[in-house]
């Protein structure tokens, strides 16, 4: 049975990931049908984000009420209803209404998800089921390319991706058995009860964390939004050639949280995050470099690796940092601050770069890295003056 809940989980994972990045890849579509400026995308996506963050705060209460399979279920369920909107969506409004339930039902299966891991499964598994929603994110784009290129209109991919959604969902609710609906036990139950956000944002080497989870999103959303431009405008790549080449850092993230769940076996967390930093300052590094544009891609793939264990590792080492029964609250702040860098900083980084340029693009991704960097060392100090808490794992043995 566990075996079985983890295809589940793990099919959920790839779930999360197919939409992420439709959008983008049907825009340029979708703003001529809709008779809309180009930049409106980032009204949507800043609207999801909105609904994706509040979810994301009110997961714990949410959960903890009904359990984590239901939640799963009804968030797939509201992503699914809210994909059919957006392919019979014919105006603006539209798009922006139907954004909101895709925001809500994200984040609240995201946060649900990955708690559930954190506490019942190894590092590898955390790995390895974000390695699958790059698998999901990849796939999401080459559906919505195959239709726009076989002469369908962008509704046909939205609504093909909503099916398989639909069809995610039957599976949940047939897998409902076999899930721990109580994923602690009364007691703590009753502690997390207790807790209010507030309250969590003051707990020990909390706010650092969440710092981190920000940088982190923030160095993730701008490497992959702007890498484009940077070797188009900066380093002269033709547009053709540097959109194949940014694919490498998501290559990179990909492969690299496949290659995490078996490193993670030898290293720990806050290792495994440690040596995630540390590649991806060496690559920034290299990409200050005077060299060619061989190095330049190497220096995305290396981004890429590095950055990929960085958020599976943070994630699945909150029950030990905070305490089983007060994860599912930090977990859900966590991805509430992730949400909020990867929302904000890399617009942020396009006015930046209108009028300052964007060869500032390697600093940024520095600058993100280091401060990074700075909130984690500080909270591994932090946690290393309190009493380290197990979690025992699905196999009934303890894994720090």
């Amino acid at each position: 049975m566990v075996t079985l809940l983890l295809v589940v989980i793990y099919a959920a994972f790839i779930s999360l990931g197919l939409p992420d990045a439709i959008l983008g890849s049907a825009w340029p579509t979708m703003y001529v049908s809709l008779g809309v400026p180009v930049g409106a995308a980032g009204l949507v996506t800043t609207i999801t984000a909105g609904g994706t963050i509040v979810s994301s705060l009110m997961s714990a209460k949410v959960i903890r009420r009904f359990g984590t399979g239901k939640v799963t279920l009804f968030s797939v369920s509201l992503t699914a209803i809210a994909l059919f909107g957006f392919s019979i969506s014919t105006s603006l409004w539209m798009l922006c209404l139907w954004a909101i339930p895709y925001g809500l039902g994200a984040g609240s299966v995201d946060t649900a998800l990955n708690n559930y891991v954190a506490v019942h499964y190894k590092a590898r598994h955390m790995n390895w089921l974000h390695c699958f929603w790059g698998v999901g994110a990849s796939i999401g784009p080459y559906l919505m390319g195959l239709y726009l290129m076989s002469g369908f209109t962008w509704n046909a991919g939205y609504r093909t991706i909503g099916l398989i959604q639909v069809a995610l969902a039957i599976g949940l609710a047939a897998a409902l058995p076999l899930w721990r609906l109580k994923d602690s036990n009364q007691e703590d139950a009753q502690k997390a009860d207790s807790l209010r956000l507030w309250d969590a944002f003051k707990l020990p080497g909390a706010k650092q964390i969440f710092l981190a989870f920000f940088c982190y999103c923030a160095l993730e959303g701008t490497a992959g939004l702007w890498a484009s431009s940077y070797m188009v405008l900066v380093r002269g790549v033709s547009a053709e050639r540097a959109a194949q080449m940014a694919s490498l850092y998501f290559l990179g993230i990909t492969a690299g949280r496949f290659l995490s769940g078996f490193i993670s076996a030898r290293l720990n967390n806050r290792h495994m995050v440690r040596l995630g930093q540390g590649i991806i300052v060496l690559g920034v590094l290299l990409m200050f470099l005077p060299l060619g544009n061989v190095w330049l891609y190497a220096a995305l793939l290396l981004i890429g690796l590095g950055s990929a264990p960085i958020f599976p590792a943070l994630l699945h080492e909150t029950p030990r940092n905070f305490g089983r029964e007060q994860s599912q609250m930090l977990i859900g702040m966590q991805m509430a601050a992730a949400y909020t860098g990867a929302t904000l900083m890399p617009p942020l980084f396009g006015l930046v770069g209108q009028y300052l340029g964007v060869w500032l693009y390697p600093f940024f991704i520095m600058l993100y890295a280091l401060i990074m960097m700075l909130t984690t060392e500080r909270a591994t100090r932090v946690f290393n003056g309190k009493k380290t808490v197990c979690v025992t794992g699905s196999d009934g043995r303890q894994d720090a």
